[in-house]
């Protein structure tokens, strides 16, 4: 697997039908996207997420080139910490460990090119699958925000979850 960069007319197709959902979407963005995605509005959320906190959108890619995820990546350079952020896998994929590989590479990438000494992310407590693949890379609980967000009448906490070089797994 590698990471690439994101190519939003070569890669929105694919990334786009994976939030075939308003739930999907909301575990995936707490609903900073609109869903249903559009292009062209997809595009400028990542030109503002950029502007804003300096977002880089990767995919991760099978070494056949095939599209089996999605992660942007943060660092802030005051603190010198790096923050994972919209973090998806094709439905189609899940179980594959392909989840835990792009974190790890996105990881690796926060570590050794942008010069983060942490690494963090945030997970809804209902979303248990991708907190045990943050966990099985090494990231560890670090606090929850109870009742964070509210989707459909459930309130959902949110939990971030730290991860320093030497926990990489």
């Amino acid at each position: 697997m590698r990471l690439r960069p994101y190519v939003h007319s070569h890669d929105f197709d694919v990334i786009s039908a994976w939030i075939s959902d308003e739930r999907t979407n909301a575990l995936w963005s707490a609903d900073r996207i609109s869903f249903p995605l559009e292009k062209e509005s997809f595009g400028r959320f990542l030109e503002q997420q950029f502007e804003r906190s300096g977002d880089c959108p990767f995919v991760a890619a099978q070494d056949d080139g095939r599209v089996v995820g999605f992660i942007c990546c943060s660092v802030n350079c005051e603190s010198d910490e790096a923050m994972l952020k919209f973090v998806v896998v094709d439905p189609v994929q899940r179980g594959k460990g392909y989840g835990k590989d792009m974190v790890r590479l996105a990881a690796k990438y926060a570590f050794e090119i942008a010069g983060a000494l942490l690494v963090h992310l945030n997970v809804f407590t209902v979303n248990s699958a991708a907190r045990r693949c943050y966990e099985s890379v090494g990231f560890v609980h670090r606090n929850t925000a109870p009742d964070a967000f509210t989707f459909k009448g459930e309130s959902w906490g949110r939990c971030n979850m730290i991860l320093t070089h030497e926990r990489v797994k």
